[in-house]
């Protein structure tokens, strides 16, 4: 009985432990924030803190501006403005080129 007890505890730590490595797996491999819906609308430069891709692996390519108040906007890649955007400030912060 003592034995069948053990086992039994040993496969539930077990299986606990295999759900919470799963989920902390899941964390680090996420890509991170993806887009579903996209502004049109252009903002002054100077309210812009910066601008990043979104992940390969998200369904739509765009770029997400965060604003000096921590606004996020999502822009597709194809939106002329975005791409400036982004050429400049890359370009202005990246190695000399």
């Amino acid at each position: 009985m003592k034995t069948l007890c053990f086992a039994l505890g040993l496969l539930l730590i077990t299986v606990c432990c295999c759900d919470a490595a799963g989920d902390a797996a899941h964390i680090f491999t996420s890509p991170g924030n993806c887009c579903f819906g996209f502004s049109n609308m252009t903002i002054p430069q100077r309210f812009i803190s910066h601008i990043t891709k979104t992940h390969s692996s998200c369904l739509h390519k765009a770029f997400i501006l965060s604003t000096i108040r921590r606004r996020q906007i999502c822009y597709r890649q194809t939106f002329q403005w975005a791409l400036d955007v982004y050429n400049k400030l890359h370009k202005t912060k990246g190695s000399k080129q």
